[in-house]
């Protein structure tokens, strides 16, 4: 029940702020894609938590959630195969756009100085040969074709209004996505009452736009997915 009412706080939030940002700008607002992606993210965290304990964990002496993260990614592969989406419309594309590359390597390494940072200051115990694993995998498999794929699709698709920065064209779909991605880690709901985790909130959000830059700039989640991992299994190595 807890997951049940956190996720329905997420969509509440998504939905109120999102209506409010429809409001001030109709012209540019689609009422109906906002609500296609209340429902991916609904999905999307009903398969990560195995339809909140309703399907049965084959993997249940496992430390980390392998069934949850392939239940999900199979489902956004299959969302972005539909006619509304398209693949390589969603960024699920290893192709990358013509001249992109050599803009989103220093981007990149940015990236990567923040996750190195991160790792540094705040070090963790050794790891199992299967947290490596999963680090390696599943986190930017998952998570980085739903986020930065399938879900900003969704909402650049809700949001029209675009304002070019740092050589990308950003619109409110692109903010929300980073802001549901930080709240998917930061926000939750036990013991009868929400929480919220500033810190963590911002070492999710922020490295977040950077990965919507990259996808804005190169049209594929290829990078986000490698650089994901590698962010995730760097804190393992300190």
């Amino acid at each position: 029940m807890n997951g049940i009412i956190s996720i329905s706080g997420v969509i509440a939030i998504l939905l109120l702020v999102g209506g409010l940002l429809g409001v001030l700008s109709p012209r540019v607002f689609s009422l109906r894609w906002l609500l296609v992606a209340a429902t991916l993210v609904l999905v999307n965290d009903a398969l990560l938590t195995n339809a909140y304990g309703l399907i049965p964990n084959l993997l249940s002496d496992s430390d980390w959630n392998w069934q949850g993260k392939a239940l999900a990614l199979v489902a956004t592969l299959l969302i972005a195969s539909l006619p509304m989406f398209g693949w390589r419309r969603s960024g699920l594309t290893l192709a990358q756009a013509a001249g992109s590359l050599k803009a989103a390597v220093p981007i990149a390494l940015l990236y990567i100085a923040f996750f190195a940072g991160i790792a540094w200051l705040f070090p963790t115990e050794p790891a199992t040969a299967e947290t490596i694993a999963f680090q390696l995998t599943m986190p930017g498999l998952e998570e980085e074709p739903f986020y930065r794929g399938i879900l900003l699709f969704t909402l650049d698709r809700a949001f029209l209004g675009r304002k070019q920065i740092f050589g990308v064209e950003w619109g409110w779909g692109a903010v929300l996505s980073c802001v549901l991605f930080g709240l998917a880690h930061a926000f939750g709901y036990s013991d009868g009452q929400f929480s919220f985790d500033p810190l963590t909130m911002a070492l999710t959000a922020v490295p977040s736009f950077i990965g919507v830059w990259l996808v804005l700039r190169t049209r594929s989640v290829l990078l986000p997915v490698v650089l994901h991992n590698f962010g995730n299994a760097i804190t393992l190595l300190f």
